[in-house]
């Protein structure tokens, strides 16, 4: 294999890109630069499928400590357990490459990030995401398309994408987008507050100016997508031969269970709760297994019956949405569930609420401290340490759902859900504040969006524990269905909207934007 060292100008980055240098073993890796920032990219794949129908995909974005010639704090001294902006990270980079992957996939893939020298001046979650889109595209890895990302912020009223990290530490926007050609597949965003002539500025954006920037955002991502296939195709590797497993379908099975079961499928789906629906179904799905059974003598595959009956209730509940503007629990397109808060009601809490929004309910209290109850963190690319004065807890018992499951110390969607909601909620708190403030979500009921239930009872327990905030903040998840030209918009999608719906878009905002 010949070293290949290749170099790319776009939207306001420099980056160098080694290939066939470092880790050769692996199934595709790359050794990208940008100014003193170095991150080691490298993808593996696991010869062997696994049996269930999933994409295997895991994602480790790592800092090493001596990329910013820093020797670990505490007692051991070695990196140990990710950090948070490591997990966020990681998060990150996983939503934006697993639609990249064909249909059918399922070997167990991990991608590996490594942040081997730091630059504070460089974003390093762009980093990440193109040092691992260029690994896992010149890969021998079945993935065909090349993903750009950029962060959209605002310099004097100017928006501008890849701002250096100190001017985007200034900016009022913080938009992360990343997508493939004219193709969006990820969203992050959050305003920062300001002062101006002593007055709070939330600097929420309206819907124009969200719009125009999306439509800038996506110019540079159609331009640098390009740009880097056409660079990387140089040192794709040839790629193995996988076998992608076919879905597993009976088209007269299908055609049955739809000329017999029609109503009770609809009966079903268009059940007022999660668990009369879902236990309804598993009534329908014996009902057509005995029925069957007592038409032939072989052993009826209750798996494939499981899988045409969930093919059929999606094709129902996107038909009663795009045909009859019906969703399954009796709503319009745009009409949220029933709405229900209690505020104060646990006495010793400095602050509390209990906020049910259909069958998603958050139990979130506030809890105010001095600044010595802050959280200390390290960022790769500062010496000193940083404060957290204002925290967002999110925690999802599997009670929640009606799953028998201790709880245990948070994962990776606990803490993207908390941040999350911190980042829709911090804008409004006082940039002068003394103190510390830490939310903390229960959610003890789950049926869509608990982490924008979380948004509304972190803003309500905030006003209950008397927290100057400068408006009151909301957040809704958004759903989309499509079928060729056709499209509907949901708002407050529940979770089977959610899972045979084609979008999740999570928005909070104030009265303002």
């Amino acid at each position: 294999m010949t070293e290949l060292d290749i170099n790319i100008a776009c939207n306001n980055l420099e980056e160098r890109y080694v290939f066939n240098k470092v880790a050769r073993q692996a199934s595709g890796a790359t050794l990208y630069q940008s100014g003193d920032a170095v991150l080691l990219a490298a993808v593996a794949i696991d010869p062997d499928p696994v049996e269930d129908d999933f994409l295997p995909l895991t994602v480790q974005y790592i800092e090493k400590a001596y990329a910013a010639a820093k020797i670990p704090g505490g007692f051991v001294k070695r990196e140990s357990k990710l950090g948070d902006f490591e997990t966020l990270t990681s998060r990150i980079v996983d939503r934006s490459l697993r639609p990249l992957f064909p249909k059918g996939f399922h070997y167990p893939v991990v991608i590996t990030i490594t942040v081997l020298s730091s630059d504070p001046n460089v974003d390093m979650q762009v980093a990440a995401l193109h040092a691992a889109n260029a690994a896992l595209y010149t890969s021998d890895i079945p993935v065909n398309q090349s993903i750009a990302a950029v962060r959209m912020g605002s310099v004097e009223g100017e928006i501008k994408p890849n701002l250096s990290f100190s001017e985007q530490e200034a900016s009022p926007l913080d938009l992360l987008v990343v997508g493939s050609g004219s193709d969006v597949l990820m969203i992050e965003m959050c305003v920062n507050a300001s002062e101006e002539a002593y007055q709070h500025q939330v600097n929420e954006l309206n819907e124009d100016q969200l719009l125009e920037v999306l439509d800038q955002a996506g110019e540079a991502i159609l331009k640098a997508s390009q740009e880097y296939g056409e660079a990387f195709a140089l040192a794709q590797k040839e790629q193995v031969t996988l076998r992608i497993a076919s879905e597993k379908s009976d088209e007269t099975l299908y055609d049955y269970i739809a000329t017999h079961y029609q109503a009770a499928v609809e009966a079903a789906i268009q059940s007022m709760a999660k668990s009369e629906r879902s236990e309804a179904l598993t009534k329908i799905q014996e009902q057509i297994i005995a029925d069957l059974q007592s038409k032939q003598e072989e052993v009826v595959d209750a798996e494939l019956v499981a899988k045409m009956l969930g093919a059929y209730k999606k094709s129902v509940v996107r038909s009663l949405i795009l045909d009859q503007n019906i969703r399954a629990d009796g709503r319009a397109l745009n009409e949220v569930r029933p709405i229900d808060i209690e505020t104060n009601i646990l006495p010793s809490v400095h602050g509390s609420c209990l906020f049910t929004r259909g069958q998603t309910q958050a139990l979130v209290t506030a809890t105010l401290g001095d600044t010595k109850d802050s959280q200390a963190y390290e960022m790769i690319h500062s010496k000193t340490p940083f404060y957290e004065t204002f925290m967002v807890h999110y925690n999802f018992p599997g009670f929640s759902v009606g799953e028998a499951k201790r709880q245990g110390p948070p994962g990776r969607r606990e803490l993207g859900h908390g941040n999350l909601a911190k980042r829709g909620l911090e804008p409004t708190l006082d940039l002068k504040r003394d103190g510390t403030v830490r939310l903390v979500s229960e959610i003890l009921e789950s049926n869509g969006s608990s982490s924008m239930a979380t948004v509304c009872g972190g803003s309500l327990a905030l006003r209950a524990a008397e927290v100057e905030t400068d408006k009151l903040v909301a957040g809704v998840a958004m759903g989309l269905v499509t079928e060729g030209e056709r499209y509907a918009v949901l708002t407050d999608i529940m979770g089977l909207e959610d899972h045979d719906g084609d979008m999740d878009f999570k928005v909070t905002g104030t009265a303002d934007g």
